[in-house]
């Protein structure tokens, strides 16, 4: 029997059910209780699983209570134009401050996050392209701050790249924590930005030819600003804090009372993130200091380098500091995260070099070379350490998966390690926070250890790969393996890889004359596959487009 008896009356919605009638139909006098408790979830005022209410605004219109339309027929009036230095231009519309200005272009593959993003002190000094096509719909949320006086939703005090560049912006925020969107707040910080421009075509060029210098030009027949090479400035010195101060730990209830480790964590631009790891996580004492601070003579349990921004040369005062703690207290541990790997690596006598177009994203494959294991990391980088020549007792501790480049070094037997990735994310994967409890292990017992590293082999250029294919077996039925399997072979193309197909439906794309390379018209099953593998011996296999 059925929960309730409706009656289907014209233009009655369907949620109209008269509940007094619910659990009519259950047996004894389950039903009437049923109804009881089913009204009483209707009358409450929120359910449990409700986000919170939207905060008051003083009568200000919200982020998500635009017109988009009106918006944007505004923002076309005002046209915008990226300019690189070797002479290639994309011409779009602003958003955000009305200004040019000039930097370097760099690209970031994030997803989601351009608030913590936007706020990485890593960015000092550049052009952020953003290669994920639609920004700002869930706008920025407020400049609220936790017990310890660090902004909650944010990773620095404000926004550091010098401009932003889209595809598609979203003039609406739909966002229950969106105060404004993200054309005001860069409106507030006076930082310009440029929508719809092709970031796909930008982000080829700067992956083919390396980072270079532009300028985000706004108005009509509007002039180039000066070029300017960020890294030629000291950008640490530009963002990190100008005095000391000492974070502790939030107090728990019924917690243990007793002498916290202290922590001495050099600032070269440190993000929010890292703090909250160590005050409300590894729960120490954190004591944040100016990149230029001697912090040699003090006391403390362990030494922390941060992250930052640009060529980790210009801060030989920190690296002299730093190669000072290693000669006269060689049991101290040093953690260095980002550039704080860099200045580490210097310290302990290795070079450094400029990438082509550095790594920032949220999917850098890392592995680690004690076991093998691969980590998804966040990084943020344009510079690199070359691990070709380390030191006499220092080893890789992470390699890049994807470029070969170095992601760590270590000591083989003192508690000094770094990373390039960023453990503590926001945004992106948190895969790696095991690292901090490694470094808090390392601080309460600093007598020694032994570094047991293995060989990895990067993988080799491939030549020759095998798609397993398909697309609609019927009318109307997933056509987007079709187009998937589609895109996959002109990527193989583009890279100059041979392409083999394997699609039992002869009316797909994927079999189009001249798309594959070689096709087999043969059912996607482990018998025919092994066949083809035999016959054809590819490099590598595509397995998800069918």
């Amino acid at each position: 029997s059925s929960f309730c008896s409706i009656s289907v009356v014209d233009r009655v919605p369907p949620w109209a059910v008269d509940i007094t009638q619910v659990g009519a139909g259950l047996p004894g006098g389950a039903g009437k209780d049923f109804g009881h408790e089913f009204q009483m979830a209707l009358a409450r005022a929120t359910p449990p699983f409700a986000p919170p209410p939207r905060r008051e605004h003083d009568g200000k219109v919200l982020a998500g209570d635009v017109d988009e339309f009106k918006a944007w027929e505004e923002a076309a009036k005002t046209p915008a134009e990226l300019r690189l230095k070797s002479g290639e231009v994309w011409r779009g519309w602003n958003f955000g401050a009305k200004r040019s200005i000039a930097g370097e272009v760099v690209f970031s593959t994030c997803m989601m996050g351009y608030p913590e993003s936007l706020t990485d002190p890593s960015f000092a000094g550049q052009i952020l392209v953003l290669t994920y096509p639609l920004i700002g719909n869930y706008g920025v949320p407020a400049d609220e701050t936790d017990e310890s006086g660090i902004l909650k939703y944010f990773e620095g005090t404000r926004i550091f790249p010098v401009a932003v560049v889209v595809a598609d912006y979203s003039f609406a925020a739909s966002h229950y924590s969106a105060v404004k969107s993200l054309s005001t707040w860069l409106k507030e910080q006076n930082i310009p930005g440029i929508f719809g421009v092709d970031t796909r075509a930008i982000t080829k060029k700067l992956r083919q030819e390396g980072s270079e210098l532009g300028a985000v030009v706004v108005g009509a027949g509007a002039a180039t600003p000066a070029w300017e090479d960020p890294n030629q400035r000291n950008l640490v010195a530009e963002v990190s804090v100008s005095e000391p101060k000492l974070y502790e730990p939030p107090q728990l209830d019924e917690e243990e009372t007793g002498t916290r480790p202290l922590i001495v964590a050099v600032d070269c631009g440190m993000k929010f993130n890292i703090i909250r790891f160590f005050i409300h996580y590894l729960r120490v004492r954190l004591k944040v200091v100016p990149w230029d601070y001697d912090f040699s003579k003090e006391e403390f349990d362990g030494l922390f380098i941060s992250n930052g921004p640009g060529d980790p040369q210009k801060c030989q005062t920190t690296v002299e500091c730093i190669r000072r703690v290693m000669a006269d207290r060689p049991t101290t541990p040093i953690f260095g995260i980002c550039l704080g790997h860099q200045l580490m690596s210097l310290a302990a006598g290795c070079k450094t070099y400029k990438m082509k177009f550095g790594n920032r994203g949220m999917n850098q494959p890392c592995v680690d070379l004690r076991s093998g294991r691969c980590y998804i990391t966040s990084q943020n980088h344009g510079f690199a350490v070359d691990d070709t020549c380390l030191p006499e007792g220092w080893k890789a501790l992470f390699t890049n998966a994807n470029d070969g480049s170095n992601e760590g070094i270590a000591h083989e037997e003192k508690p000094w390690f770094s990373v390039q990735f960023h453990p503590e994310a926001c945004g992106g994967p948190v895969d790696t926070a095991f690292l901090f409890d490694e470094f808090l292990k390392i601080v309460r017992n600093s007598h020694g250890r032994s570094l047991t590293t293995i060989k990895y082999k990067h993988p080799q250029p491939i030549s020759k790969v095998l798609v397993l294919g398909s697309g609609g077996l019927t009318i109307g039925q997933a056509g987007e393996f079709d187009y998937s399997g589609s895109q996959a072979i002109k990527a193989l193309r583009e890279q100059h890889v041979q392409s083999v197909l394997i699609n039992p439906n002869i009316a797909t794309v994927q079999t189009s004359k001249g798309l594959a390379d070689q096709i087999f018209f043969l059912p996607v099953t482990p018998e025919f596959v092994t066949k083809v593998i035999e016959k054809v011996r590819p490099d590598g296999l595509f397995a998800a487009f069918g």
